[in-house]
């Protein structure tokens, strides 16, 4: 094969090319490849597998509606996890009506409304280095903010306090969420509205939010997910590891999934390991209702848009 070297006599004589395809050694790094690849899913699986085996042989015996109805007790078997359980539910409505309209609408500000400038780029930096702060971190933030500073009106450690901390938590996540599903939508959306002379919020309204609602759906579930897997953040705050009651208002102590289940581990006796193995086999099932309830929304309304 030969090629023209237009550095050499004018540029047009032609030299000896230099190569070589290796097709052989090509083919050899691409199987190479691929199975490194296969074996990161295997050991993925494998190990996922396992947990999930243990924690099943464990816990299914122990599940039952005396356990999901029943409060929690200083005796393993007549312990149950009623409180742990509405209590997290009651942290996701409080988590969901805060976190959502706060982090969605600061999502479309700072992506439609806001022009591209160094303060933009400098708030977009921040919002992604604050998803990966430690949750403990969040969690003395609401201590101080929510339990203390603001006790009149959270009554320091309450249901409404741990839930402002875990919407403070997921608040980056949904941002992030909501202005990367509003960058997915094309410019000629736009461009076409304001050609029409739709105002600039008219066409957020009309023809973004539609296109973009999915996936700011999706972000929101994914934030809500970790929200319900949180314990560092509660735990910091002072939520309670053992309630025989259910909180009747915002204000009242609470107690949650995580933490119960991490009260019954942190314990020497076996079966209070196993009442743990039943509690993660529920909030599993919780978060796998969560992520179908997702994708039903997700494509519901891909089709109706």
């Amino acid at each position: 094969m030969t090629v023209q070297n237009p550095q050499i006599s004018g540029g047009f004589s032609p030299v000896e090319s230099e190569f070589k395809p290796a097709t052989a050694q090509r083919y050899r790094w691409d199987r190479i490849f691929w199975f490194a690849s296969l074996a990161a899913v295997v050991i993925s699986l494998l190990v996922l597998l396992v947990l999930l085996i243990d924690v099943l042989t464990d816990g299914l015996p122990r599940l039952s509606w005396q356990f999901l109805t029943t409060f929690p007790s200083r005796r393993a078997e007549e312990a149950g996890l009623l409180s742990a359980l509405v209590g997290s539910i009651y942290l996701l409505f409080i988590v969901a009506i805060f976190a959502f309209p706060i982090g969605v609408g600061a999502g479309i500000f700072l992506e439609e409304f806001v022009a591209d400038s160094w303060f933009e780029n400098i708030i977009e930096v921040n919002i992604s280095n604050l998803a990966g702060v430690p949750s403990i971190i969040y969690g003395l933030l609401g201590l101080a903010m929510f339990v203390r500073l603001m006790e009149p009106i959270t009554g320091g450690r309450s249901l409404l306090a741990g839930g402002l901390t875990l919407a403070l938590l997921v608040l980056p996540v949904i941002i992030v969420s909501t202005r990367e599903a509003l960058r997915a939508v094309p410019d000629s959306l736009r461009l076409a509205g304001f050609a029409l002379g739709a105002t600039r919020w008219q066409v957020v309204r009309e023809q973004i939010l539609p296109q973009a609602f999915p996936g700011i759906l999706t972000g929101m579930i994914l934030a809500l997910s970790r929200a319900i897997g949180e314990t560092a953040a509660l735990i910091t705050i002072g939520a309670l590891t053992f309630i025989s009651f259910l909180p009747e208002s915002w204000r009242d102590p609470f107690t949650a999934l995580p933490i119960q289940i991490y009260n019954w581990v942190s314990r020497p006796q076996k079966p209070f390991h196993i009442n743990s193995a039943a509690g993660i086999i529920v909030l599993m099932a919780l978060l796998l209702l969560m992520n179908s309830v997702a994708i039903y929304l997700r494509n519901r309304f891909q089709r109706r848009f």
